[in-house]
């Protein structure tokens, strides 16, 4: 790894750098704050280095902007996180929509352009998918537009030099804005690994370089796609992954490259392995910590489930945990059935990733990967069960203390709860209910007491 060439007294810098550009879409001059472009700058060759040798990604970095390109091994929904409109709102098909069609509206001639002009290109391509559209006498689609062009000027793509978009959305005869258009910033916000219109799968969108690559590189591609799998989700189960990945994963050095890349520390269990986020200042979703009633409720939920288990009176049933294969199966099925049938180009469209091993090579690839790991299994709990425990919190700590918005809506906190601790890899929902995964044991001892509200007004569970 060339970061061990990064002195010891510039590590924490180099580290610093590297965190931001994992946990930022894009680095403009003024995204995320001022200040922040140059000291990642600073360190670009490194990274540079580092990243396409450690985790195969490619980092971008000009004078003005910097962005990391990354390989996707698999889809999950929690990706959808990074379009959301300034409120916080996850952006609904709409907006996706909208917002590839205003981008292809950019043309490299234009280095400005009216939001009436905006309007007036994209209507027709939003008008010609069937379900979709473009009514500016509509509020919800003129809505949308503006979350839309709200994440493009956040990001640094549009800038705004005259009139107001606010305008236009109360008054789109009379109101409208003027924005110069950055082509650099556009081009690296859509960076698709292949063109869209040739797809016939979800599939088609994933790296195919493991499944795909002759003998002489299947161990640096699994090596590589091991540390993306452990820096991209805040959990690796064993038992859930291909036996190549967990392999790479039991290796030390792997890990050890990561820690001093990331300044995160590696934590290692029978189960699995997760890089552990101290300081919380490298994850979209801190936990345990301040975040919010959900954030708390979901610390709370956890001591109960703690509580359930380890009582002796009361031992939950124990199901097998679904793998990442079988949920990866399910979830392109979903998200193929929504695709278009017509306007694809058949004969040089991309489906699922081949694989390009013939039947001697995938015999010996298949002796040198060790035996599968035990099959994971966890304490199933029932969705009454979970209803018991959140309506017992509600009770003993009064609903006003779950903020105003979920003080009435006990059954709404604990879907929201359950589905930040299953983006967590701490639970696993299931039909009837959820499975309770290793991690979850790592807080067990969560204090089932009101913390200490901080002085910003904000609630944080303490670990006993």
């Amino acid at each position: 790894m060339n970061q061990r060439t990064v002195p010891l007294s510039d590590l924490g810098s180099y580290q610093h750098a590297v965190r931001l550009v994992l946990t930022h879409d894009v680095i403009t001059a003024t995204r995320p704050r001022p200040g922040i472009l140059e000291q990642v700058l600073r360190w670009a060759d490194q990274m540079t280095a580092d990243f396409r040798d450690l985790l195969g990604y490619t980092l971008i970095a000009t004078t003005r902007q910097v962005r990391l390109s990354r390989r996707l091994d698999a889809l999950d929904p929690t990706q959808s996180a990074i379009f959301s409109s300034r409120s916080g709102r996850p952006f609904d098909r709409r907006r996706l929509a909208y917002l590839c069609l205003v981008l292809a509206s950019f043309q490299r001639s234009r280095v400005e352009i009216s939001l009436a002009d905006l309007v007036r290109a994209f209507t027709p391509a939003a008008n010609a998918i069937d379900g979709l559209g473009f009514d500016p006498t509509v509020t919800a689609h003129k809505a949308a537009v503006v979350d839309v062009l709200d994440w493009l000027v956040d990001r640094g793509a549009l800038r705004l030099s005259d009139g107001s978009l606010e305008a236009w959305a109360a008054d789109t005869e009379r109101g409208d804005a003027l924005y110069d258009i950055d082509h650099d910033i556009c081009a690296a916000l859509f960076r698709p690994a292949r063109p869209l219109q040739h797809l016939t799968s979800a599939a088609g969108l994933l790296d195919s370089t493991f499944v795909s690559a002759k003998r002489s590189a299947q161990r640096e591609a699994a090596a590589q796609r091991a540390a993306r799998v452990l820096l991209e989700y805040p959990v690796v189960y064993y038992a859930l992954v291909e036996p190549e990945i967990a392999e790479a994963l039991r290796q030390s050095g792997l890990a050890d490259s990561l820690t001093r890349l990331t300044g995160l520390a590696a934590e290692r269990r029978a189960e699995g392995i997760m890089l552990a986020d101290a300081d919380g200042r490298f994850t979209d979703r801190p936990f345990p910590g301040r975040g919010g009633a959900v954030n708390r409720a979901a610390g709370l939920l956890l001591a109960k489930i703690a509580d359930l288990i380890e009582d002796p009176d009361q031992t939950p049933a124990t199901l097998p945990v679904p793998t990442e294969a079988e949920d990866q199966r399910d979830l392109l099925a979903r998200i193929d059935s929504a695709l278009p049938a017509a306007g694809v180009v058949q004969e040089l469209a991309w489906s699922a990733p081949a694989d390009a091993l013939d039947d001697s090579e995938r015999a010996v690839v298949r002796a040198q990967v060790p035996p599968l790991a035990p099959p994971l299994a966890g304490p199933f709990l029932e969705h009454s069960t979970l209803r018991a425990m959140i309506d017992e919190l509600y009770d003993e700590l009064g609903a006003t203390s779950f903020t105003t918005a979920w003080q009435h809506d006990p059954r709404g906190l604990l879907v929201a709860a359950l589905s930040f601790l299953a983006d967590l890899r701490l639970l696993r929902p299931v039909p009837g209910g959820v499975l309770v995964l290793p991690a979850a044991a790592r807080y067990r001892n969560i204090k089932l007491a009101l913390p200490a509200r901080h002085a910003d007004g904000q609630m944080a569970l303490e670990l006993s």
